[in-house]
C-alpha cells in the first residue's frame, strides 16, 4: 500500500506541474511583447547600412498580433540574414518576453566599379550593393576584377591602408590588360605593379624609388613606374613634360635590333673596329714617313749638318691636325640592342 500511495503521490504532483506549466506558458505565449532590443555589433570601421527602424519593422511583418507566441524565430532570424548588409545575426527571446536581435553588418574592403556596375566586396569577398543611406570612404577598384581575386585584392587594400606612406600616396586601383596599376595622389603618374602576388615586396621596392630618386624629381617627369618585373624598376617618360624633349627626341633615333640579328651586328662592330683600326696605323705610318723625309738635311759638299732629332712646337700641332683629317670619320648615330 505505501508504493502504491507513492506513486500516486507522484503521478498527481507530474499532473500539477504539467498545468501549471501550461498555463504559464500559455499565458507567457498571449502576452504581448513590450520590447524589442536590437545589437549592432561594430568592428574597427563602424558602419551604419542597417537601420533598426528597417529591422523593427521586419519584426512587425513576422508578428502582426504582437504576442510572444506567435512570433517564428527561425524564419525572422533567416529573412534578417538575407539582408545583403548583414553578415550574421542571432535572435533569441529572453525570460522577460524581450526580443533580442545581435547583427553584425558587413564592412566593405574595397568598392568595385565592374561592367557598369558599382557594388562593395568584404574582407571575404562577398558583393553587396551600395547603400543610399550611408557609404564608407574606401579604395575605389575599376576594371575587370575576377572573383577569385577578390581576397587578394582587399589584402592588397588593408596593406595600403594600414601603412602611412602608401596611403598617402595611393588613391584608387585600376586593371588594365590583366595588369594592377596603382593611381597616386599626384596624379601625373600610375605604379604598374603586374599580378597580386609578391605585394609587399612591390611596396617596399617603390618607397625606396621615392625616397631616393623620386623626392628630388618633379613628379610630372613620369608617365608610369612599373613595378611587375623582378629586381628592377622601370620608368616610362611623359611626353607631355618639357623637360622630357631632349631625351625623347635622342629616343626616337634609337634602332631596335631583333634577338636574332645581335649576333651579326656584333661581328660587323668588331670588324668595322678592325679596319678602322688598320686604316689609323697605315696613315700614321704614311705621315711619319713624309715628315721624316721633309725633316731630311739637305747636303752641302761644303759642310755636313746634323739632323734635328726635335721638331718646333708649331710643327708637332700641324702634324697631328694633318693625322686627325687623314682619320675616318664615325657616325654619331646611337646603337642599342634590346633584346
Amino acid at each position: 500500500m505505501k508504493n502504491k500511495w507513492r506513486i500516486l503521490k507522484i503521478l498527481i504532483t507530474v499532473v500539477l506541474f504539467g498545468f501549471l506549466l501550461s498555463f504559464s506558458l500559455k499565458r507567457f505565449n498571449d502576452a504581448k511583447m513590450e520590447n524589442v532590443s536590437i545589437h549592432m555589433i561594430q568592428s574597427k570601421t563602424p558602419v551604419y547600412f542597417v537601420d533598426e527602424k528597417d529591422i523593427k519593422e521586419l519584426v512587425k511583418q513576422y508578428n502582426p498580433t504582437r504576442k510572444i507566441g506567435d512570433i517564428n524565430i527561425p524564419e525572422l532570424e533567416k529573412k534578417i540574414n538575407q539582408i545583403p548588409f548583414v553578415d550574421s545575426a542571432n535572435v533569441y527571446l529572453n525570460l522577460n518576453g524581450n526580443l533580442n536581435i545581435d547583427i553584425k553588418q558587413r564592412v566593405p574592403a574595397f568598392r568595385l566599379n565592374k561592367n557598369a556596375r558599382d557594388f562593395y566586396v568584404d574582407r571575404n569577398g562577398v558583393e553587396f550593393p551600395i547603400s543610399n543611406n550611408f557609404s564608407v570612404p574606401v579604395m575605389l577598384v575599376m576594371g575587370d576584377v575576377q572573383a577569385s581575386e577578390y581576397i587578394k585584392l582587399g589584402q592588397l587594400v588593408e596593406k595600403i591602408d594600414r601603412e602611412s606612406f602608401s596611403k598617402k600616396f595611393f588613391i584608387g586601383i585600376t586593371k588594365e590588360k590583366g595588369n594592377y596599376n596603382l593611381l597616386t595622389s599626384e596624379g601625373h603618374y600610375k605604379v604598374e605593379i603586374g599580378d597580386l602576388n609578391h605585394i609587399d615586396f612591390k611596396i617596399t621596392g617603390f618607397k625606396t624609388f621615392v625616397e631616393k630618386y623620386l623626392i628630388n624629381q618633379n613628379p610630372e617627369k613620369y608617365k608610369k613606374i612599373s613595378l611587375k618585373y623582378d629586381n628592377q624598376i622601370v620608368t616610362t617618360l611623359n611626353p607631355y613634360f618639357k623637360e622630357n624633349d631632349s631625351i625623347l627626341k635622342n629616343a626616337s633615333k634609337i634602332e631596335i635590333k631583333k634577338p636574332e640579328e645581335k649576333a651579326q651586328q656584333n661581328l660587323a662592330l668588331v670588324a668595322l673596329k678592325k679596319e678602322s683600326a688598320t686604316q689609323n696605323s697605315e696613315a700614321e705610318k704614311d705621315n711619319k714617313t713624309s715628315e721624316a723625309k721633309k725633316s731630311e738635311p739637305k747636303i752641302q759638299p761644303q759642310k755636313m749638318q746634323k739632323p734635328q732629332t726635335k721638331s718646333a712646337p708649331n710643327n708637332t700641332a700641324a702634324r697631328k691636325k694633318e693625322i686627325a683629317a687623314k682619320k675616318p670619320e664615325k657616325k654619331n648615330k646611337t646603337k642599342i640592342i634590346v633584346e
